[in-house]
């Protein structure tokens, strides 16, 4: 096991750069690497096998890989493989590819790092990685979204790593276990960079522009797994250290509230879309136990979302409830709006309830809530008139096979949320809100203010949490 981890860490980098030298092979290559993570993935969580390998005794730099890590692989490898199907068909060129792959294999890093150096510097390189993702159309405006995401990264990396040097200064080790001994300075530096990093809260508000103007295929994979790299290590943390629980799961219900109130009123579908990230990534810190299945269904269910939503005829609510869609790309939407709803026979389903069932008393309230929002939000995707023309990619049906197969299959991972009140739950949660949607959402048009999301303030609300991080910790 220890060989193969090696191998596969090393596999994307080393293909990723050798794709020039074969620029024919590019997409195959690509392909290759993403089901060489898939295998690599299944294999903690069918064998249930771990592992933890120390790299360098002294400084605490170590590997470890145990289900949670398999489910978060997992979700990287699916939503690579289906983004490079996607782009099948595209003229996209040797660098896409390159930038694809070494993205994905950064992402892998992180979810086997067990110390806070080796995080920092795969945190790092995804902020590179993504940067040139973003600026790939070139456009004036993706090179400006792409610079202001890196800013906002780079920034909270800084944070990251002052947290970092204090957290040795005290242990004499990287290792995520000194954690445990570290000062109160040292948790809220490390926390604030995460939570930036991950889209979390008030400090994650660069997500929804960088998502939404991002092209395509990006958006599906900074939605579907690069935001995670900031959420892993969260969970983590809950998991080791349990003075961190509460302050992660309270993080998590108040991301899930902002994230979803801001979604209900969206008009923008990618927007939408992208403040629901927001919102399932709390779902996924407010019960750390089973934050791994939560972040594969989100990550296949929102993956497709977004590619979805690059296929219909506009990106606006009123334009698109007046505009029919062709029907088979109306059932592939339907689908994952269901599934992220928490509709039975697809995995969000059983995430939603094994989640809720892992919640703290004092969470219940603001998830049921949060769970109310998302059916509001995703019946604006199902009561879309459908009954047009579409021009698909050709690329685009292999993904939704991958993407919708995986959330279809993955429903069997927890069989045991089948039970008549946790069936009943989420389909009265779902059917009122249609309700409140078809009676008042509908109609209603709000617009909420930006003004948080703007630049000049965006380094602003990290200061803010900052400051509300060390007023938790000392309190």
């Amino acid at each position: 096991m220890t060989a193969l981890t090696i191998v596969w860490i090393a596999l994307p980098f080393w293909v990723g750069f050798s794709i020039y030298l074969l620029p024919r092979l590019d997409r195959s290559l690509a392909l290759g690497v993403a089901i060489a993570s898939l295998g690599y993935g299944m294999i903690p969580l069918l064998t249930s096998t771990s592992l933890s390998l120390q790299l360098i005794d002294r400084f605490g730099v170590t590997l470890q890989v145990d289900a949670l890590s398999g489910f978060f692989i997992v979700t990287n490898a699916l939503v690579t493989l289906a983004v490079i199907l996607y782009c099948w068909g595209r003229e996209d060129n040797t660098f896409f590819y390159t930038q694809t792959i070494l993205l994905h294999g950064s992402v892998n890093a992180v979810f086997i790092c067990a110390d806070l150096m080796s995080l920092y510097v795969a945190l790092e390189v995804i902020g590179i990685a993504a940067f040139l993702m973003l600026a790939y159309p070139r456009s004036e405006r993706s090179i400006w979204v792409g610079l202001r995401y890196l800013f906002v990264s780079n920034t909270a990396m800084l944070f990251f790593l002052l947290g970092t040097v204090l957290v040795y200064q005290e242990n004499q080790s990287f290792a995520f276990s000194g954690l445990q001994n570290a000062s109160n300075e040292a948790i809220a530096l490390i926390l604030i960079g995460l939570l930036s990093k991950g889209g979390i809260f008030i400090s994650g508000l660069w997500l929804p522009l960088t998502h939404a103007e991002a092209e395509t295929p990006v958006s599906a994979m900074l939605s579907g797994v690069v935001v995670k790299t900031g959420v892993f290590p969260l969970v983590r943390f809950a998991l080791m250290v349990p003075d961190l629980d509460p302050l992660i799961r309270g993080f998590g219900v108040a991301t899930a509230l902002l994230g979803v109130g801001y979604a209900v009123f969206s008009k923008d579908s990618k927007r939408m879309l992208a403040f629901h990230t927001v919102s399932q990534l709390g779902f996924v810190l407010a019960a750390p136990e089973v934050g791994g299945f939560y972040a594969l269904t989100h990550g296949l269910v929102k993956a497709a979302l977004f590619l979805v939503a690059g296929n219909l005829p506009s990106r606006d609510f009123k334009v698109l409830k007046h505009t029919p869609i062709a029907l088979p790309l109306w059932i592939a939407l339907a689908i994952a709006s269901f599934s992220i709803s928490g509709f039975p026979l697809l995995a969000g389903f059983g995430a939603k309830v094994l989640t809720l069932k892992n919640l703290l008393p004092w969470q219940g309230i603001g998830m049921n809530i949060a769970a109310f929002g998302t059916a509001i939000s995703f019946a604006k995707f199902i009561f879309l008139p459908h009954g047009g023309e579409a021009d698909l990619k050709p690329g685009f049906w292999p993904a939704m096979a991958v993407l919708l197969g995986g959330l279809i299959l993955a429903n069997g991972v927890y069989y045991e949320a089948y039970t008549l009140t946790s069936t009943l739950k989420p389909l009265i949660t779902i059917g009122l809100g249609w309700l409140a949607y078809g009676l008042v959402f509908r109609r209603l048009s709000v617009r909420l203010p930006r003004l948080l999301e703007r630049f000049d303030h965006l380094i602003g609300m990290m200061i803010v949490v900052l400051s509300l991080l060390f007023w938790m910790m000392w309190a």
